[in-house]
């Protein structure tokens, strides 16, 4: 495994594995403490740009480092001073940031100029995450208890939301490729608001059956259409925003008591409609499945090297983890979805439907294995003969009494009418 330490570095280049192995892991990036060596700063979080190519990162001493995933460099754009609880690095001017941070305030800073750009305050709690609308123009920030809009241009607040401490915020965010905030509560209620007038467009139904989830994680497709919703419970709830009705309940491997991070991974050719969504549990390991047929297809992360949060590149192509020690893994989408790595076909089992035609459907491949290798002997093949029973297809060959049609042919040529025995 390539091994980069930064330390006290303010750029540099990074090395990187040209043939990563099957775990897929092209560089592990660390940052040794400057009095102590055997000491490591702990990587909070992490955000990419639009084009994927760029990520952000920012470690619990305030430090926020830009990554160059194309060029292999890192550049540390600033100093916060202060821990960072969210980030976001999708803003209509491409090099701006923006930092929630522990004195509940979030900041704006230009990368280039590493100049402070604006300095928002109203949060009354730690911001908990901040999500940019796909124009790049408006944000919303989430605490415990309240949710806020803010205009990116003249970064003043546009809209508050409120709730009461007894019920709870979980998460707000913007829908893609809509003007719709997405609004998730304590008590498992998710509501739709239009972003200008903060108008309630909609309520997803509670579901009456089944367990309580008591929902800690979102992620919603590219095309806006599929969220993914989990938390305290190996099930998970796929709903359709279009209908809003709940589309199937996936139960992950028993392994799976909570789950932390959803994260649709995007395909360059689903137009959208992302198909393999990645499941972060409480064991540190993250799962990809299909969604479609339940399959496990990889696995990244370990007990051993557990995964504390993770984040996917908008093109697919890299995937960027914080690692229970600290440290940040970049890996190599390719790497990880290929043939050779991927487990044997999985078995799927359809529990039950309930009202709302919801199917329960089990993930039941939990070991990521390579197909056996096939030898070089020949394998006996059972040739699939047609049923005894003739098709309907075949009624104008039968023939009654069993007579021979061969016979018959000659019948008929030796005395040019059918015998009256047959007629």
């Amino acid at each position: 495994m390539q091994t980069t330490d930064i330390g006290n570095k303010e750029e540099g280049k990074y090395g990187i594995k040209t043939n990563p192995s099957n775990t897929g892991v092209v560089v592990t990036v660390i940052r040794s403490a400057a009095a102590y060596q055997s000491k490591t700063v702990h990587f909070l979080h992490v955000t990419f740009d639009t084009t994927g190519d760029s990520f952000l990162a920012g470690d619990h001493h305030g430090n926020i480092y830009v990554f160059d995933i194309t060029r292999n460099r890192f550049r540390l754009v600033q100093k916060t001073g202060q821990a960072c609880t969210a980030l976001a690095f999708n803003l209509r001017r491409t090099t701006e940031f923006l930092v929630a941070l522990a004195d509940y305030s979030i900041k704006c800073f230009d990368k280039d100029t590493k100049q402070l750009v604006s300095w928002m305050r109203g949060h009354e709690g730690a911001v908990s995450s901040v999500s940019v609308h796909g124009s790049g123009r408006y944000a919303i920030s989430t605490s415990a208890d309240t949710a806020q809009l803010w205009d990116l241009d003249t970064f003043q607040r546009k809209r508050k939301l409120n709730v009461r401490q007894s019920v709870g915020i979980q998460r707000v965010f913007f829908l893609p490729l809509s003007n719709t905030i997405l609004s998730c509560f304590n008590d498992d209620s998710i509501f739709a608001w239009e972003s200008d007038t903060l108008f309630c467009k909609y309520q997803l139904p509670v579901p009456d059956e089944g367990p309580r989830i008591h929902y800690k994680a979102f992620a919603v497709t590219r095309d806006g259409k599929i969220l993914a919703a989990g938390g305290r419970s190996n099930l998970l709830h796929l709903w359709c925003l279009d209908t809003r009705q709940l589309l199937r309940v996936v139960q992950m491997p028993p392994k799976v008591r909570t789950v932390r991070q959803l994260e649709f991974l995007p395909d360059s050719f689903d137009g959208g409609a992302s198909q393999t969504l990645g499941v972060l549990s409480q064991d540190g390991v993250m799962r990809f499945i299909n969604i479609q047929t339940c399959k496990l297809l990889f696995n990244i992360g370990s007990h051993d090297d557990a995964i504390t949060a993770a984040t996917v590149s908008p093109n697919g192509r890299h995937i960027v983890t914080i690692m229970d020690n600290g440290s940040l893994n970049i890996y190599s989408v390719q790497c990880l979805t290929q043939d050779y790595n991927k487990p044997p076909p999985s078995l799927v089992k359809v529990v039950s439907g309930g009202e709302c035609s919801a199917l329960t459907m089990k993930v039941k491949s939990e070991a990521v294995q390579r197909p056996a290798k096939t030898s070089g002997r020949r394998v006996k093949t059972k040739v699939l003969r047609p049923p005894a029973v003739p098709m309907t297809e075949d009624k104008e060959n039968e023939l009654p009494d069993g007579l021979n049609k061969k016979r018959l042919v000659t019948l008929l040529k030796a005395f040019g009418e059918y015998p009256a025995k047959y007629r």
